[in-house]
């Protein structure tokens, strides 16, 4: 178990989160319960994602795309409203990570790739 907070911090200072100027806000996006047992990872928190880590049991989802991008409009319907629906009721956070993902010279997205590409 792990709380919530923590982990956030955790990994804002380990991902240099706030050094970085993004698209969208990088971190805790949508906060659910403090303690947390489980985490699901993806890419992209969508609707298939939250509903697999649902059935998973997952207290939060942690992925490089999350939501509040800056050019999406700023009202909650349709999809967004559907997948913010399924946080809140479930009590599950949302925590994501871009840019600092895509830069970080040890744990992001692109040495990942280079790393199986060879």
């Amino acid at each position: 178990m792990i709380l919530l907070a923590e982990l956030v911090q955790h990994l804002n200072t380990l991902l240099g989160a706030s050094d970085i100027d993004d698209y969208c806000p990088n971190g805790l996006q949508v906060q659910g319960r403090p303690e947390l047992k489980k985490i699901v990872t993806g890419v992209t928190a969508s609707q298939r994602l939250l509903d697999c880590a649902l059935e998973a049991g997952a207290d939060a989802v942690l992925v490089h795309h999350g939501y509040f991008w800056k050019s999406e409009p700023r009202t909650v319907t349709g999809m967004r409203r559907q997948r913010l629906a399924t946080l809140l009721a479930n009590d599950m956070s949302l925590i994501a990570y871009h840019l600092p993902l895509d830069l970080h010279a040890q744990l992001g997205n692109n040495v990942a790739l280079a790393r199986v590409l060879g």
